[in-house]
């Protein structure tokens, strides 16, 4: 945190000397001037109240911003001893919604003063409440950070974050494990936690042993009544395995047509270690190309950090009431899986009624086992905000990734990440076969990468979605928003029937989605098309959608094999496949082309349906 800082105050001086500004605050960063009155407080206040209520942040006082437009500057104010008592106080503000005073000793705002340019600006730290002590409120109302913005948050969101405050005080995590005591607690690993606790101010002393630490223990949820729960176990337990069975264990394979031994792998430990272990496991075992970009650096199938985080969730969320182990499975090249005991709460799962039945997850910040999140934020191992799903979703609509999606299980939930790129090969000919109607749509212009990008994300959910895989809602805290406004105005996605009003689902123009132009066919050729072969009438059907809906109008025996052998799944990288393959489709557009079926364009090598087949075969 000191480091970040130190990197903030270095932009800002350089900003403030050169008479430059450059938006610096973010969603955890907010720049002000020291407050000249009591009144103006209340922004610095409901700040901190925000950064409390979301994932914590820093407020550096003593900088103001001035002008407006190419005027707009940084001004050095200074720190002002009168803001003392103010900031003192602020710790004491909040409440809940009962309006009794929250107890803020492990996050309360914590100041330091540091020098900068010719004086000296205060820097405020401010930790984000555990998941299961939100929402705090100043003065009766609660606030959220989104953006640069402190926001007032709604009664209905409140309402359920009661109901989950509730539903916590009975986790799974915080359930007495039979036989177990005190005795079975490490020192070591506890004063580790107790280390990382301490990391930016004192909370609490090293323990000299386990007696003195029972306050401690009771107060974290490590014991309850006297007896150790899941949690205290998972954390500082000396033999997680014999008390926790599966639920202290990560199994991993990797899918490969010949077993081999070294691919297994059984991990069994407490929760941090076996976070780090899995992950190792992983890169171990996924594979690793040469980036020329680097230099020849090797580049890793996936960014690390999807993996870190799917790992880091999965223990983190999973059902600790299951004795069951996760499984980590690797098939190289295609995706790796993560299996999970347990379920999503069923407000989170969208299933339609009406066509197109769609199977959709929406994000959610709150952890299932708060008090285990709580002890992983120490960690920096879990932030909230549904920052598994958000980086999933954000790093496929980075093409990084393909589409993630979800197999729900009766007590499990499994999660493919899926290697290559969300905007493929494969849809990247789809958006040709459709460019002419494309422009139309959007007043003759071209999509932009960002709106490929967000289309291929639907598209592409509604195919996995035929194959009962749940993917993950685009919300507005995914970084499309503009896209999916530009393409609703053009009316290329459009709300579900059964859309929600706080989480819209959004459907694809069907003309997009359509696979099978048969009918169309039929009308133009008559009966005789019939009796054709299947793969003739799937050539005939890229035919018709080139000719009708791309500006080249045309398609030859080329594009038309890839196109084909995309939509039946074949191997980017099976070469002689692929021969094979496109050797089939010519010998097919010979033969359809011989029947009169299609005719070449004059002058290319591209074909056309013959529109006046019916006319020349009516006898």
């Amino acid at each position: 945190m000191t480091k970040l800082v130190d990197i903030i105050l270095g932009k800002l001086a350089d900003l403030i000397t050169q008479g430059r500004y450059e938006n610096l605050e973010s969603d955890t960063l907010e720049i002000k001037p020291v407050p000249a009155d009591g009144g103006q407080w209340r922004d610095i206040q409901k700040s901190v109240n925000a950064f409390l209520n979301t994932r914590g942040g820093i407020l550096i006082l003593g900088v103001k911003e001035e002008g407006a437009g190419t005027d707009k500057r940084y001004t050095f104010t200074r720190y002002q001893d009168h803001a003392e008592p103010k900031l003192k106080e602020l710790a004491k503000l909040f409440t809940d919604r009962r309006g009794q005073p929250v107890e803020l000793a492990d996050c309360s705002p914590k100041m330091e003063l540091r020098q900068f340019l010719s004086g000296q600006v205060a820097v405020i730290y401010v930790d984000e409440l555990a998941a299961d002590r939100k929402y705090c409120f100043l003065k009766g109302e609660a606030f959220r950070r989104i953006l640069t913005g402190d926001h007032k948050i709604k009664e209905a969101e409140i309402e359920a974050q009661e109901e989950f405050k509730e539903e916590a005080l009975n986790a799974r995590e915080l359930q007495p494990i039979e036989g177990a005591t005190t005795d079975d607690l490490d020192l070591d690993r506890l004063n580790e936690y107790i280390q990382q606790l301490n990391r930016t101010v004192r909370i609490e002393t090293i323990k000299p042993d386990i007696v003195s630490a029972i306050p401690f223990l009771e107060c974290k949820a490590f014991i309850r009544e006297g007896k150790v729960t899941t949690l205290g176990m998972l954390v500082c337990g000396k033999h997680p395995g014999d008390y926790l069975g599966f639920r202290s264990q990560v199994h991993g394979y990797v899918d490969v047509p010949q077993e081999i031994a070294q691919d297994k792998q059984d991990l069994c430990d407490n929760i941090l270690p076996l976070m780090e272990n899995s992950l190792a496991y992983i890169l171990r075992n996924i594979q690793v190309g040469v980036s020329v970009a680097g230099g020849g650096r090797s580049k890793l199938q996936y960014p690390e950090e999807v993996l870190r985080e799917t790992v880091n969730n999965a223990l983190a969320h999973r059902d600790y009431s299951i004795n069951k182990q996760i499984i980590i499975t690797i098939k190289p090249g295609a995706n790796f899986s993560i299996q999970n005991p347990g379920t999503f709460r069923k407000h989170l799962l969208i299933q339609t009624g009406e066509q197109p039945k769609l199977l959709r997850i929406i994000p959610e910040a709150k952890p299932r086992n708060p008090k285990l999140a709580d002890v992983l934020r120490v960690y920096r191992k879990w932030e909230g905000r549904g920052i598994g799903m958000a980086t999933l979703v954000n790093l496929c609509l980075q093409n990084l990734i393909d589409l993630p999606y979800y197999r729900l299980h009766q007590e499990e939930v499994r999660l493919f990440v899926c290697a290559g790129k969300l905007l493929d090969d494969r849809m990247e000919r789809l958006f040709t076969s459709f460019d002419a109607y494309l422009s139309k749509k959007l007043n003759g212009l071209e999509p932009t990468d960002n709106q490929k990008l967000v289309l291929s994300y639907l598209i592409k959910s509604e195919w996995a979605n035929e194959q009962m895989r749940h993917t993950i809602l685009l919300t507005p805290d995914n970084n499309h928003y503009e896209e999916l406004v530009g393409l609703e105005r053009s009316s290329l996605i459009q709300k579900h029937p059964e859309s929600l009003s706080l989480y819209p689902i959004y459907t694809v123009d069907r003309e997009l989605l359509k696979q099978s132009y048969l009918n169309e066919l039929r009308s133009l050729f008559g009966a005789t098309f019939d009796a054709l072969a299947d793969f003739s009438k799937m050539v005939l059907g890229v035919v018709y959608r080139f000719n009708n809906y791309s500006k080249g109008k045309t398609v030859s025996a080329k594009q038309a094999s890839f196109f084909l052998w995309a939509q039946e799944g074949g191997p980017a990288d099976d070469i002689r496949g692929f021969d094979a393959f496109y050797r089939k489709v010519r010998i097919t557009f010979n033969k359809l082309e011989k029947a009169e079926f299609v005719i070449k364009k004059p002058g290319s090598r591209g074909y056309l349906l013959n529109s006046s087949y019916k006319e020349s075969h009516l006898g």
